[in-house]
Protein backbone atom coordinates (compact mmCIF):
# COMPACT_ATOMS: atom_id res chain seq x y z
CA UNK A 1 0.00 0.00 0.00
CA UNK A 2 3.05 2.21 -0.90
CA UNK A 3 1.20 3.97 -3.79
CA UNK A 4 -2.19 5.32 -2.45
CA UNK A 5 -4.08 5.12 -5.75
CA UNK A 6 -4.04 1.58 -5.43
CA UNK A 7 -7.31 0.14 -4.89
CA UNK A 8 -7.31 -2.01 -1.73
CA UNK A 9 -10.58 -3.22 0.33
CA UNK A 10 -11.28 -0.25 2.12
CA UNK A 11 -14.18 0.95 4.05
CA UNK A 12 -16.12 1.32 7.17
CA UNK A 13 -16.88 -0.97 10.01
CA UNK A 14 -19.50 0.06 12.23
CA UNK A 15 -19.03 -2.15 15.75
CA UNK A 16 -22.65 -2.00 17.77
CA UNK A 17 -24.74 -3.87 20.16
CA UNK A 18 -26.02 -2.70 23.50
CA UNK A 19 -23.86 -1.85 26.71
CA UNK A 20 -21.05 -3.84 27.91
CA UNK A 21 -20.83 -7.09 25.51
CA UNK A 22 -17.18 -5.77 24.72
CA UNK A 23 -17.37 -3.50 21.68
CA UNK A 24 -14.45 -1.61 22.84
CA UNK A 25 -12.50 -4.63 23.64
CA UNK A 26 -13.22 -6.00 20.27
CA UNK A 27 -11.61 -3.27 18.40
CA UNK A 28 -8.66 -2.82 20.50
CA UNK A 29 -7.92 -6.90 20.48
CA UNK A 30 -8.19 -6.27 16.11
CA UNK A 31 -6.13 -2.85 16.10
CA UNK A 32 -3.15 -4.84 18.55
CA UNK A 33 -3.54 -1.90 20.69
CA UNK A 34 -5.37 0.17 23.04
CA UNK A 35 -7.73 3.05 21.32
CA UNK A 36 -10.82 2.41 23.15
CA UNK A 37 -11.17 2.48 27.01
CA UNK A 38 -12.75 -0.45 28.36
CA UNK A 39 -14.48 -1.02 31.90
CA UNK A 40 -17.01 -4.25 33.28
CA UNK A 41 -19.59 -1.14 33.56
CA UNK A 42 -21.68 -0.05 31.16
CA UNK A 43 -21.82 3.02 28.61
CA UNK A 44 -17.97 3.14 29.58
CA UNK A 45 -17.90 4.33 25.79
CA UNK A 46 -19.57 7.68 25.28
CA UNK A 47 -18.04 8.94 21.48
CA UNK A 48 -17.89 7.30 18.29
CA UNK A 49 -13.92 6.44 17.93
CA UNK A 50 -12.28 5.28 14.61
CA UNK A 51 -9.86 2.21 14.44
CA UNK A 52 -7.81 1.95 11.33
CA UNK A 53 -6.43 -1.32 10.62
CA UNK A 54 -3.92 -1.21 7.18
CA UNK A 55 -2.73 -4.69 5.93
CA UNK A 56 -1.71 -5.88 2.40
CA UNK A 57 -4.51 -5.60 0.29
CA UNK A 58 -7.20 -3.59 2.50
CA UNK A 59 -7.98 -1.14 5.08
CA UNK A 60 -10.82 -1.76 7.56
CA UNK A 61 -12.22 1.53 9.57
CA UNK A 62 -13.68 0.40 12.61
CA UNK A 63 -16.41 2.30 14.04
CA UNK A 64 -16.50 1.78 17.85
CA UNK A 65 -20.00 3.23 19.19
CA UNK A 66 -21.58 3.77 22.53
CA UNK A 67 -24.31 1.19 23.44
CA UNK A 68 -27.39 1.08 22.47
CA UNK A 69 -30.00 1.54 25.39
CA UNK A 70 -33.30 2.58 26.41
CA UNK A 71 -33.18 6.49 26.18
CA UNK A 72 -32.94 8.11 29.96
CA UNK A 73 -34.16 11.28 30.47
CA UNK A 74 -30.73 13.06 30.77
CA UNK A 75 -29.08 14.97 27.40
CA UNK A 76 -26.29 12.32 27.90
CA UNK A 77 -28.33 9.13 27.46
CA UNK A 78 -29.63 10.79 24.25
CA UNK A 79 -26.39 11.59 23.06
CA UNK A 80 -25.20 7.89 23.59
CA UNK A 81 -28.30 6.47 21.86
CA UNK A 82 -27.72 9.25 18.68
CA UNK A 83 -23.82 8.52 18.37
CA UNK A 84 -24.50 4.94 17.59
CA UNK A 85 -27.67 5.40 15.74
CA UNK A 86 -25.77 7.50 13.46
CA UNK A 87 -22.91 5.38 12.98
CA UNK A 88 -25.15 2.81 10.99
CA UNK A 89 -24.87 5.44 8.18
CA UNK A 90 -22.70 5.78 5.39
CA UNK A 91 -20.87 2.16 6.46
CA UNK A 92 -20.29 -0.96 4.36
CA UNK A 93 -20.85 -3.40 7.19
CA UNK A 94 -22.22 -3.81 10.48
CA UNK A 95 -20.49 -5.67 13.27
CA UNK A 96 -23.87 -6.84 15.74
CA UNK A 97 -21.85 -7.71 19.13
CA UNK A 98 -23.83 -9.81 21.27
CA UNK A 99 -22.46 -11.55 24.60
CA UNK A 100 -22.21 -15.17 24.72
CA UNK A 101 -25.99 -16.98 25.04
CA UNK A 102 -26.99 -13.63 26.67
CA UNK A 103 -30.03 -12.16 25.02
CA UNK A 104 -31.66 -9.14 26.52
CA UNK A 105 -34.64 -6.57 25.46
CA UNK A 106 -31.31 -4.23 24.51
CA UNK A 107 -30.03 -6.53 22.08
CA UNK A 108 -33.82 -7.34 20.09
CA UNK A 109 -33.62 -3.24 20.37
CA UNK A 110 -30.73 -3.29 18.20
CA UNK A 111 -31.43 -6.04 16.34
CA UNK A 112 -34.56 -3.63 14.89
CA UNK A 113 -32.91 -1.24 14.16
CA UNK A 114 -30.71 -3.29 11.86
CA UNK A 115 -33.41 -4.61 10.18
CA UNK A 116 -34.71 -1.32 8.94
CA UNK A 117 -30.98 -0.73 7.85
CA UNK A 118 -29.66 -1.75 4.71
CA UNK A 119 -26.23 -2.82 5.39
CA UNK A 120 -25.11 -6.44 5.44
CA UNK A 121 -24.43 -7.34 9.19
CA UNK A 122 -22.61 -9.81 10.85
CA UNK A 123 -23.32 -11.28 14.00
CA UNK A 124 -19.87 -11.31 16.64
CA UNK A 125 -20.72 -13.51 19.22
CA UNK A 126 -18.61 -12.62 22.35
CA UNK A 127 -17.36 -14.48 25.25
CA UNK A 128 -16.99 -17.42 23.49
CA UNK A 129 -14.20 -18.69 25.73
CA UNK A 130 -16.22 -18.64 28.91
CA UNK A 131 -18.93 -21.19 27.36
CA UNK A 132 -19.27 -25.04 26.43
CA UNK A 133 -19.52 -26.00 22.96
CA UNK A 134 -22.82 -28.03 23.73
CA UNK A 135 -24.38 -24.51 24.71
CA UNK A 136 -22.76 -22.49 22.15
CA UNK A 137 -24.23 -24.52 19.20
CA UNK A 138 -27.83 -24.40 19.52
CA UNK A 139 -28.13 -20.91 20.82
CA UNK A 140 -25.96 -20.05 17.03
CA UNK A 141 -29.17 -21.78 15.18
CA UNK A 142 -31.55 -19.88 17.54
CA UNK A 143 -29.46 -16.79 16.26
CA UNK A 144 -29.33 -17.56 12.87
CA UNK A 145 -33.03 -17.53 12.87
CA UNK A 146 -33.27 -13.87 14.15
CA UNK A 147 -32.14 -12.07 10.75
CA UNK A 148 -30.44 -12.76 7.08
CA UNK A 149 -27.34 -12.02 8.80
CA UNK A 150 -23.72 -12.66 6.13
CA UNK A 151 -22.50 -14.13 8.98
CA UNK A 152 -22.40 -15.26 12.42
CA UNK A 153 -18.74 -15.56 13.89
CA UNK A 154 -18.33 -16.83 17.60
CA UNK A 155 -14.88 -15.02 19.10
CA UNK A 156 -13.66 -13.88 22.54
CA UNK A 157 -12.47 -10.39 22.34
CA UNK A 158 -10.74 -10.83 25.43
CA UNK A 159 -8.31 -13.92 24.13
CA UNK A 160 -8.63 -13.54 20.53
CA UNK A 161 -9.96 -16.50 19.50
CA UNK A 162 -11.38 -16.36 15.69
CA UNK A 163 -11.04 -12.64 15.55
CA UNK A 164 -8.74 -13.10 12.74
CA UNK A 165 -11.71 -14.77 11.10
CA UNK A 166 -14.00 -11.97 11.61
CA UNK A 167 -11.52 -9.72 10.13
CA UNK A 168 -11.31 -11.79 7.20
CA UNK A 169 -15.01 -11.55 7.01
CA UNK A 170 -15.20 -7.98 7.32
CA UNK A 171 -12.64 -7.68 4.21
CA UNK A 172 -14.86 -9.77 2.16
CA UNK A 173 -18.18 -7.02 2.47
CA UNK A 174 -15.61 -4.08 1.92
CA UNK A 175 -15.67 -2.23 -1.52
CA UNK A 176 -12.32 -1.71 -3.66
CA UNK A 177 -11.14 1.77 -3.11
CA UNK A 178 -7.99 3.53 -2.65
CA UNK A 179 -7.06 3.63 1.09
CA UNK A 180 -8.44 6.48 2.99
CA UNK A 181 -6.21 7.12 5.52
CA UNK A 182 -2.17 6.65 5.87
CA UNK A 183 -0.72 3.47 6.52
CA UNK A 184 0.49 4.49 10.09
CA UNK A 185 -2.51 6.66 11.13
CA UNK A 186 -4.03 3.68 13.50
CA UNK A 187 -7.40 6.12 14.39
CA UNK A 188 -8.99 9.70 13.97
CA UNK A 189 -8.90 10.72 17.71
CA UNK A 190 -6.11 13.43 18.61
CA UNK A 191 -3.86 12.37 22.06
CA UNK A 192 -5.65 15.23 23.68
CA UNK A 193 -8.69 12.83 23.46
CA UNK A 194 -6.89 9.71 24.38
CA UNK A 195 -5.64 11.36 27.51
CA UNK A 196 -9.15 12.41 28.29
CA UNK A 197 -10.26 8.91 27.93
CA UNK A 198 -7.99 7.15 29.64
CA UNK A 199 -8.18 9.28 32.96
CA UNK A 200 -11.79 8.66 32.42
CA UNK A 201 -11.11 4.74 32.49
CA UNK A 202 -9.43 4.79 35.56
CA UNK A 203 -11.99 6.95 36.87
CA UNK A 204 -14.90 4.61 36.05
CA UNK A 205 -12.82 1.14 37.21
CA UNK A 206 -12.23 2.56 40.73
CA UNK A 207 -15.59 4.19 41.57
CA UNK A 208 -18.87 2.99 43.01
CA UNK A 209 -21.67 2.30 40.24
CA UNK A 210 -22.94 5.26 39.93
CA UNK A 211 -20.42 7.92 40.15
CA UNK A 212 -18.88 7.30 36.75
CA UNK A 213 -21.58 8.47 34.83
CA UNK A 214 -21.77 11.72 36.76
CA UNK A 215 -18.24 12.49 35.90
CA UNK A 216 -16.57 13.74 32.65
CA UNK A 217 -12.92 14.29 31.91
CA UNK A 218 -11.44 17.40 30.26
CA UNK A 219 -8.13 18.40 28.75
CA UNK A 220 -6.73 22.23 30.36
CA UNK A 221 -3.42 21.94 28.67
CA UNK A 222 -1.39 19.29 26.32
CA UNK A 223 2.35 20.59 26.05
CA UNK A 224 4.17 17.52 24.30
CA UNK A 225 8.21 18.08 24.19
CA UNK A 226 11.09 16.09 23.10
CA UNK A 227 11.91 14.26 26.25
CA UNK A 228 8.21 14.64 28.82
CA UNK A 229 4.91 15.63 27.99
CA UNK A 230 2.75 17.58 30.61
CA UNK A 231 -0.97 17.37 30.75
CA UNK A 232 -3.60 19.19 33.15
CA UNK A 233 -6.43 17.02 33.03
CA UNK A 234 -10.02 18.53 34.84
CA UNK A 235 -12.36 16.23 36.27
CA UNK A 236 -15.62 17.61 36.34
CA UNK A 237 -18.39 16.12 38.69
CA UNK A 238 -22.37 17.14 39.50
CA UNK A 239 -22.24 17.89 43.32
CA UNK A 240 -20.03 18.58 45.65
CA UNK A 241 -20.52 15.22 47.53
CA UNK A 242 -19.12 13.46 44.11
CA UNK A 243 -15.88 15.78 44.36
CA UNK A 244 -14.98 14.56 47.90
CA UNK A 245 -15.44 10.86 46.67
CA UNK A 246 -13.23 11.35 43.42
CA UNK A 247 -10.97 13.02 46.00
CA UNK A 248 -10.82 10.55 48.68
CA UNK A 249 -9.13 10.79 51.95
CA UNK A 250 -6.28 12.82 51.81
CA UNK A 251 -6.54 12.90 48.38
CA UNK A 252 -5.16 8.80 47.97
CA UNK A 253 -8.16 7.93 45.83
CA UNK A 254 -7.51 10.94 43.06
CA UNK A 255 -3.67 10.39 43.16
CA UNK A 256 -3.99 6.62 42.91
CA UNK A 257 -6.04 7.30 39.07
CA UNK A 258 -3.51 9.69 38.10
CA UNK A 259 -0.34 7.20 38.93
CA UNK A 260 -2.82 4.38 36.92
CA UNK A 261 -3.60 6.92 34.34
CA UNK A 262 0.24 8.46 34.10
CA UNK A 263 1.58 4.54 33.36
CA UNK A 264 -1.20 3.90 30.44
CA UNK A 265 0.21 7.15 28.88
CA UNK A 266 3.88 6.32 28.99
CA UNK A 267 3.40 3.40 27.58
CA UNK A 268 1.62 4.53 25.00
CA UNK A 269 3.65 7.49 23.91
CA UNK A 270 7.11 5.92 25.09
CA UNK A 271 8.19 8.36 26.60
CA UNK A 272 7.50 10.47 30.61
CA UNK A 273 4.43 12.27 31.26
CA UNK A 274 4.06 15.01 33.60
CA UNK A 275 -0.01 14.61 34.86
CA UNK A 276 -1.86 17.03 37.18
CA UNK A 277 -5.53 16.48 37.68
CA UNK A 278 -8.11 18.81 39.59
CA UNK A 279 -11.50 17.77 40.29
CA UNK A 280 -14.11 20.77 39.63
CA UNK A 281 -18.16 20.79 39.97
CA UNK A 282 -20.57 21.73 37.41
CA UNK A 283 -23.94 21.06 38.36
CA UNK A 284 -25.94 19.00 35.89
CA UNK A 285 -23.71 18.89 33.08
CA UNK A 286 -24.80 15.36 32.17
CA UNK A 287 -28.37 16.63 31.74
CA UNK A 288 -27.66 20.24 29.81
CA UNK A 289 -27.23 20.28 26.01
CA UNK A 290 -24.76 23.34 26.13
CA UNK A 291 -22.80 21.80 28.82
CA UNK A 292 -22.46 18.95 26.95
CA UNK A 293 -21.14 20.55 23.48
CA UNK A 294 -18.80 22.50 25.82
CA UNK A 295 -17.19 19.33 27.35
CA UNK A 296 -17.30 17.67 23.87
CA UNK A 297 -19.63 15.83 23.92
CA UNK A 298 -20.15 16.70 19.90
CA UNK A 299 -20.85 14.60 16.82
CA UNK A 300 -19.19 16.30 14.49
Amino acid sequence: MENDSMNVHCGYAAIVGRPNVGKSTLMNRILGQKISITSRKPQTTRHRILGIKSAAGSQAIYVDTPGLHKAGNKALNRYLNQAAGAALKDVDVVLFVVAGTKWTEEDDNVLARLKQAATPVILVVNQVDRLQKEALLPHLHRLSELMAFRSIVPVSAKTGENVEQLEQEVEKLLPQSPPFFPDDQITDRSMRFIAAEIVREKLTRQLGQELPYELTVEIEAYEAEEDLTTIHALIWVARPGQKAIVIGKGGKALKKVGEQARRDLETLLAQKVLLKLWVKIKAGWSADERALRSLGYTDD
